[in-house]
């Protein structure tokens, strides 16, 4: 399909190529790494990111490269995720809840006040010095998106959240999709941690309070602490006051806290607000899930470093007929502008442009 595609732009006379690796080592980070090196990245600026679940809108260029053409400082622009698939199911809109909270407020928040954010792995654009300048692409997690914009941070780069630019994209709608994504989602910030320790201890290019945050709050509290606490205890010590009447958790512990914690997560999707019943119980059943493959990445055991695709079933493609010419005529202009992107075997380019898209 996609081939088809990039040849029939050719025939339009567009600089464009097909191009596809022969194994898959090193995943997605490999799949990157062997794009960036194909010549005409020279001659780009920036490269764009999108899944292959993902359909960006045609002016998503221009609403995101002068950011980067305009601040020097400014590594990466990360869009939000819109996800066109959320009614399908309850378990899609438990999902939508959770990463409705992700977008809109840590990484709203984080932006807002210049702190860290990782990048999302699609749906962003990057300064392809910066890259350069961070080591590139590496695969020694499966998390490379989070770790390049670790290691981009740490060399001074700053990032910009943008969440009124909204990607389209398809949420998992399977329970073994989804729980295969959230082993990877879990292990692979728990393996960064492991690794990066030391590297973001003994950097000298940001401040300790950076360093703190990145630590503590963006790894510790976020990525490693929360899954483990959280199954801790509403799957361990609040059934064992039940059971054993010696066990006592004050009432702030037991019922405050908890529901403060619950109704601050849910103000991302003011809609679900009545599902917020089914999302705890829901919740506390992945606890245990993200739990083991935070130990796993912590230990980097078992399938630590293991890379499943997430299976989509294609709602994300599903497109209304009555919005495909005016797409089509809006995509047409997108191509005589000033950033031309060119679709390279998921990968893209242009000569004359200098925005590269990866797909």
């Amino acid at each position: 399909m996609v081939r088809m595609e990039c040849e029939r732009w050719a025939h339009k006379g567009i600089n464009i190529t097909y191009q596809i690796r022969e194994d898959r080592k090193g995943y997605k980070a490999g799949a990157l790494k062997a794009g960036m090196k194909h010549g005409y990245v020279r001659e780009c600026e920036y490269m764009v990111i999108f899944d292959a679940d993902f359909q960006p809108d045609p002016d998503f260029l221009h609403r995101t490269i002068p950011y980067l053409h305009h601040n020097p400082e400014i590594a990466l622009v990360q869009a939000r995720w819109r996800f066109v698939n959320a009614d399908e199911c309850l378990m899609t809109r438990m999902q939508e809840m959770s990463l409705d909270y992700h977008f809109k407020v840590e990484q709203e928040v984080s932006s807002s006040v210049c702190a860290f954010f990782g990048f999302n792995g699609t749906a962003g654009v990057w300064r392809i010095a910066a890259v350069n300048e961070a080591g590139g692409w590496k695969d020694r997690t499966t998390v490379e998106d989070m770790d390049l914009a670790i290691r981009a941070s740490l060399k001074g780069w700053k990032f910009v959240y943008l969440g009124d630019v909204q990607v389209k994209s398809e949420l998992p709608s399977t329970f073994k999709a989804f729980r295969f994504q959230q082993h990877r989602w879990s292990c692979g910030p728990a393996n960064l941690f492991r690794k990066m320790l030391l590297e973001i201890v003994t950097n000298k290019k940001v401040t300790i309070w950076k360093k703190f945050h990145v630590i503590y709050n963006f790894f510790l509290v976020r990525k490693i602490v929360a899954h483990i606490v959280t199954f801790t205890f509403y799957c361990i010590i609040i059934p064992t006051t039940i059971f054993v009447p010696e066990v006592h958790i004050p009432k702030w512990g037991c019922v405050y806290i908890p529901t403060i914690i619950t109704l601050l997560n849910s103000v991302g999707t003011p809609r679900s607000f009545h599902l917020l019943f089914f999302w705890i119980l829901f919740e506390n059943v992945m606890s245990l899930h993200r739990t083991k493959a935070t130990l796993i990445g912590l230990l980097e055991a078992g399938r630590a470093n293991e890379w499943v695709v997430t299976e989509k079933l294609g709602s994300a493609m599903k497109m209304k007929s009555a919005n495909k010419a005016s797409a089509r005529k809006s995509f047409m202009r997108m191509w005589e502008s000033k950033y031309v992107p060119v679709v390279m075997g998921s990968r893209m380019s242009a000569s004359k442009s200098n925005v590269i898209l990866i797909v």
